[in-house]
């Protein structure tokens, strides 16, 4: 089982990597923070200070069409913001 599923790039984590040094990721729901963090250091070859971690439900979402009422449901998953030690990065554009 994969523990690290993909990172996450968006403008808020990209600022939060620059000024704070944490980067995020989805990762599997049943990992613990010790995991993460091995994962983390094993893949990217950084000293993980700190994990925090939290789990988003899933959304459900019913719509009023002309061809009726349509039902949909977005998945949950788990993210894990990790703070890197002092001086250590990882470049997500150059594993692409």
């Amino acid at each position: 089982m994969s523990i690290i599923i993909k990172p996450i790039i968006t403008e808020k984590i990209t600022k939060d990597g620059e000024l704070f040094n944490r980067f995020g990721f989805i990762v599997a729901k049943k990992a613990n923070k010790v995991e993460i963090k091995k994962a983390v250091e094993k893949a990217y070859g950084v000293s993980v200070l700190d994990v925090n971690t939290m789990i988003y439900r899933a959304d459900r979402s019913t719509k009023f069409t002309k061809s009726g009422m349509i039902t949909g449901k977005t998945s949950s998953y788990k993210k894990a913001i990790v703070t890197l030690k002092e001086g250590d990065s990882i470049d997500f554009y150059t594993n692409i």
